[in-house]
């Protein structure tokens, strides 16, 4: 199974044979593949990558759709529309709450809101500037080509304080670091006294440096990390990605989608008590998503049978960009 499904990511992707082998060794696992087949030829295919999410206070279990792809001679005949379908359901049965993905292309946001999937996540980019400020001589700063514990357990710390965010688990880690050699990229380590203080993960595009992930304790250690990724590159031109922030250009990036209305909306409850709501939902991928579902003080009742009163009438898209709609969630590091 697993050379047939590198041998269709192969025809279906635009990605160096060096990538293609790192991620079927590292990522890859039969377990979390989904595949339809015709006579011998695997025809479609996608992998569930486990997450972790910050959500509500609470950490909760995510799918992460990677690899999703199907042959040339099969497209817009449903077949991915199929094995998606069934993702959900093999999603919801294994305790999963939410899905996530980025679309390839622009595209296929369309395409995949029609599955019910929402344009929830978005970033920042700030452009910059490092002219009249210098490095710290008392930090030190270390650039790292192999997985550390203490980079991965810094990354991780700083990445637990966001309140919806996707996390990364050690495992996943190293797959980044893995990447970022593929890519030339570049991971820098800051230390005071010596602890990790920051860390700046980044590559070069066209005479850019994108700074894909910068996490410091101060202004002081992020300006020196700084200035260690220009000098790295020789280049001058930066920019940060970071978290939604309304002083800065925001993008569009991926797209969550929920597979347990029930669950998620408990949850939601819990930390937005003050949020009374009557919705009847609607889910055309998981019937057992449909119904009626009742906030209040605190709690979230669900019921098959309508309870007297309006009620605002929800597409599970619909649902996911309400619940989402004032906590900015954030995913970085993704491969994408």
């Amino acid at each position: 199974m697993k050379e047939k499904i590198k041998e269709l990511w192969k025809l279906c992707f635009d990605d160096s044979e060096e990538f293609v082998e790192m991620y079927f060794q590292m990522r890859y696992k039969n377990e979390i593949n989904m595949a339809i087949e015709s006579g011998n030829e695997i025809i479609s295919a996608l992998q569930m990558i486990p997450y972790p999410m910050n959500f509500c206070n609470k950490q909760i279990a995510t799918s992460y759709i990677s690899g999703a792809c199907t042959h040339p001679e099969f497209q817009n005949r449903g077949a991915m529309r199929q094995l998606l379908s069934q993702a959900f359901t093999r999603m919801l049965q294994g305790g999963v709450y939410l899905s996530t993905l980025i679309p390839a292309h622009n595209w296929l946001f369309d395409y995949y809101a029609r599955l019910g999937y929402a344009p929830v996540f978005r970033y920042s980019t700030q452009e910059i500037s490092l002219s009249g400020s210098a490095p710290s001589p008392d930090i030190i700063i270390e650039k790292i080509s192999e997985y550390q514990e203490a980079v991965y357990s810094y990354l991780n710390g700083k990445l637990s304080q966001c309140p919806f965010c996707v996390q990364h688990t050690a495992e996943d880690f190293r797959v980044i670091m893995a990447d970022l050699a593929l890519d030339n990229g570049i991971l820098l380590a800051a230390k005071t006294n010596n602890e990790i203080s920051g860390i700046s993960i980044a590559v070069k595009r066209e005479g850019h440096i994108i700074i894909n992930e910068l996490l410091s304790e101060s202004k002081e250690i992020e300006c020196s990390l700084l200035h260690a990724t220009r000098k790295y590159y020789g280049c001058d031109r930066m920019t940060r990605i970071l978290p939604p922030d309304d002083r800065f250009p925001q993008q569009a990036l991926g797209m969550a989608r929920i597979i347990n209305v029930k669950e998620v909306l408990q949850l939601y409850a819990a930390c937005f008590p003050k949020d009374e709501m009557q919705i009847e939902v609607s889910d055309k991928q998981l019937s057992t998503n449909n119904g009626y579902y009742y906030l209040n003080n605190g709690k979230c009742m669900n019921s098959a049978k309508r309870l007297p009163g309006s009620h605002l009438a929800l597409t599970i898209g619909e649902l996911t960009e309400k619940v989402f709609a004032a906590s900015s969630p954030y995913m970085s590091l993704m491969l994408n």
